[in-house]
């Protein structure tokens, strides 16, 4: 027998590693869900309807941005509050999965230049008990990834107010989303 060492010594070696596997895995699923919670705090949103005015508190996140789940015409996605943004800026790869149309092309001035981005209507987007209606936005393809800067064409019916870590954004019922 080549191998010197007793078979139990083998199976405890082995069994050692297994656990040390295990760990690093538990570790790594454990940190890479609590990097995702410091980028996106807001995944869970609730917040308030009155009737008169509906209200959604956001927490800022790690990187001083504030992030949301949310969602456009049903389907699931993730904002980043841009008021820099003229426009809700949509990757252009995303276009489809979300039921958005493609309009007219023109060119706009981004922070990596100028792109040639196509005009489309958002029907539904909510964030928290938030709701608009036929929001106008831009499909991006100079835009990589899965998150959709939710610009000024959406925030532009909205109330905000800022305290600490929180905005909280307010819709007014009796005025035109």
């Amino acid at each position: 027998m080549s191998d010197s060492q007793p078979p139990g010594k083998r199976l405890g070696k082995g069994m050692l590693a297994i656990v040390w596997l295990l760990i690093l895995g538990g570790l790594t699923l454990f940190f890479s869900r609590k990097e995702a919670q410091w980028y996106n705090p807001n995944t869970q949103l609730e917040g308030t309807d009155n009737g008169q005015s509906r209200t959604v508190t956001l927490e800022r996140n790690n990187y001083h941005h504030y992030v949301a789940s949310g969602y456009i015409n049903g389907k699931p996605v993730t904002f980043l509050l841009d008021t820099g943004a003229t426009m809700v800026s949509v990757p252009a790869n995303l276009g489809r999965e979300l039921s958005l149309q493609p309009g007219a092309s023109y060119p706009v001035q981004t922070a990596n230049g100028v792109v040639q981005v196509r005009a489309t209507n958002i029907d539904a987007l909510r964030l928290g008990p938030i709701e608009l209606q036929n929001v106008r936005a831009a499909l991006n393809p100079g835009m990589n990834g899965d998150e959709i800067l939710l610009g000024m064409s959406a925030l532009k019916t909205l109330d905000f107010a800022q305290s600490g870590r929180f905005l909280t954004l307010t819709q007014h019922l009796n005025s035109k989303n």
